[in-house]
């Protein structure tokens, strides 16, 4: 006899016990392998991934809606029966196109099969009074303050709130809204491989929701879930606002380029490839298990110019003297929070200040290996100014040999002081710093 079919509110489930469960998994890699095994079809998948994400994501404000109903009670839920409610309340008062009998039923099932009776009863309860009673939102009257209304209404930590407004000022509601929309996706096309007017036409073009990067030439936005990583090397999933650091770095045929803090290799896969094989790369990553997919990545994209290095890029190539310098530092990923849901739950105030010491380290040693009249790019995906304007203002303070460069004019409308800053959720882009410097032809 066949095993019941694993249903889309089943794995969405799933997902949220795995992130939230004692092994703390990411949402993505959860769902992935969840949704696989389950062999949902594109539809059900879909769903799947509409409700887990959006549960994760939406869990400050579904536990406001549903404090009228369960908050009075003398024992708390079983962790999984709290969530099954937060996925019918998700159902219920923020996704669309959910029938309300479906939501209801469907969810009374989960708690069945997770709980007994009298759970499946309360779930049945609980959302049946939802229901009734329509929707409603935060309002600020109900709040102690004005960041712990937004924190609630956008479902983000009050601290995040309070950082957001540092950092973008009058731009912060509007970027945490943003953060709760869809993500903007896109591939970088491989130079080596193919040429971007090919791969744009092979994605669908713009009948298919994909269109040129207006700032970085080989970036193509794409629609969700449409691209995933080229086997033959022709392209990879990166998105547009990870692919500026390498732009704003313009690397040259027959320069020394040199990658510190490489991770698995989109950026070095995209330094290689705009040195067309002319030149050196070298590319430097402390995690042996990273390094492994590094290389695989740059032979699969055809980079026969690049050599890894496996250590900590304070001290390894210690010796290189490089005409262009990328360094993508370890940060909070802050500026992330709309692509990984899980990620607002699992960062913490003082994330920052932790990672700045080693931040202005690592600045240090990459000013070190940059030739003199050479270029250098410091660039973190986080909002937090400890570790981006601050980092590269106290380099500078101290290394008179170094200025900032002018941007290119394209990354005008993204300025600030000099520095590229994309503020997180703004048309679904991801948070970045990225800051563009040159050393004096002078320096010893």
């Amino acid at each position: 006899m066949n095993a019941p079919k694993t249903s889309a509110r089943e794995v969405a489930l799933q997902v949220v016990r795995d992130v939230f469960g004692p092994e703390l998994r990411g949402a993505q890699s959860a769902f992935d392998v969840r949704a696989r095994r389950a062999g949902l079809d594109a539809r059900d998948r879909a769903f799947a991934a509409e409700l887990a994400y959006g549960a994760i994501k939406m869990r400050r404000l579904l536990d406001w809606h549903l404090a009228p109903y369960v908050g009075g009670r003398d024992k708390p839920l079983p962790p999984t029966i709290a969530d099954v409610l937060r996925l019918g309340a998700y159902q219920v008062r923020c996704m669309g196109g959910v029938e309300p009998h479906a939501a209801v039923s469907e969810t009374v099932n989960l708690a069945w099969r997770h709980g007994h009776k009298g759970t499946a009863g309360l779930v049945n309860a609980v959302l049946r009074r939802m229901l009734a009673d329509g929707p409603a939102l935060p309002q600020p009257a109900d709040f102690s303050s004005g960041e712990d209304f937004l924190g609630t209404l956008r479902s983000v930590p009050t601290w995040v709130v309070a950082q957001f407004g540092r950092a973008f000022g009058d731009s912060r509601e509007a970027a945490l809204a943003g953060i709760n929309l869809a993500p903007r996706h896109a591939v970088t096309v491989n130079a080596l491989r193919a040429v971007p007017a090919e791969v744009l036409a092979e994605l669908g073009g713009p009948e298919n929701g994909a269109h040129p990067s207006p700032l970085v030439p080989e970036s193509i936005v794409v629609a969700s879930g449409t691209a995933g990583d080229d086997p033959g090397g022709r392209w990879l999933v990166q998105s547009e606002t990870a692919a500026v650091p390498v732009d704003v770095l313009a690397p040259q045929p027959g320069e020394t380029v040199l990658d510190l803090c490489s991770g698995r290799g989109n950026k070095s896969v995209q330094l290689a490839a705009r040195l067309r094989g002319e030149g050196t790369l070298i590319c430097v990553e402390l995690e042996p298990r990273k390094a492994t997919s590094l290389r695989a990545a740059l032979e699969r994209a055809g980079a026969t110019n690049a050599a890894v290095v496996v250590g900590d890029a304070r001290t390894a190539a210690a010796d290189v003297r490089a005409d262009a310098v990328l360094l993508d530092a370890p940060c909070s990923g802050l500026g992330l929070l709309g692509r990984h849901p899980e990620a607002r739950w699992r960062k913490t105030p003082d994330d920052g200040r932790r990672l700045a010491e080693t931040q202005g380290e690592l600045l240090r040693a990459a000013g070190a290996r940059t030739k003199p009249g050479g270029r250098l790019v410091y660039a973190v995906c986080s909002t937090d100014p400890r570790e981006g304007v601050e980092v590269v203002d106290a380099f500078l303070a101290d290394e008179p040999s170094f200025a900032r460069a002018p941007l290119p004019a394209r990354y005008a409308p993204f300025a600030r002081g000099g520095d590229v800053v994309f503020v997180p959720g703004i048309g679904g882009a991801d948070g970045f710093y990225i800051a563009s410097l040159v050393r004096s032809p002078a320096a010893g």
